[in-house]
């Protein structure tokens, strides 16, 4: 290659617009702060969308960091609606469970705890992640908690999830 390519060839690239991660980073922390600013600071319970899964009847408050227009966008948070008892399943802990109705229990890796409205559900964070399963007391009302799940701190601890136990009213789909 002569020199005289090689110095269009230089030009060419200087030129050209070059990713920068660093402004990439600067802009996302920007928009972020923006949402914090204009984002929905009140989700209403009345427009949660309940579903029925292999845990139980799920309501879901729809903070995700899929979903736009909420002050904060890094907590999954979820109602439980239990019956009789949920599906029993493993994942990491380092979340919790606020009882919102009636009286139960949880049996994390063999142990049950038991626990009543107002109580608080801490899930442990313990190698291989902890194995878990929610029981309702009252045949007449379904028990309630709600869940508040930090992703990062998923995602950090190995975002494991295994099904062990289907809750016993989940049909599979066809």
């Amino acid at each position: 290659m002569e020199q005289g390519e090689r110095t269009v060839e230089r030009e060419r690239d200087r030129d050209a617009p070059e990713f920068s991660f660093y402004e990439a980073v600067v802009s996302k922390m920007a928009d972020r702060r923006k949402q914090a600013r204009e984002g929905n600071i009140v989700i209403k319970g009345s427009e949660m969308r309940w579903q029925f899964n292999r845990q139980g009847k799920i309501g879901y408050y729809f903070m995700h960091d899929l979903i736009p227009g909420n002050a904060i966008s890094d907590w999954r948070v979820f109602a439980h609606e239990i019956h009789t008892h949920s599906g029993r399943h493993i994942h990491q802990g380092g979340l919790v469970l606020y009882v919102t109705k009636g009286k139960g229990y949880t049996v994390v890796n063999g142990k049950k705890d038991e626990w009543e409205a107002g109580d608080l559900i801490l899930l442990p964070v313990v190698p291989g992640g902890c194995e878990h399963q929610h029981f309702n007391e009252d045949p007449n009302e379904p028990s309630e908690w709600v869940a508040f799940i930090f992703e990062p701190v998923q995602y950090a601890t190995g975002a494991i999830f295994q099904q062990t136990e289907n809750n016993p009213n989940w049909k599979e789909p066809k």
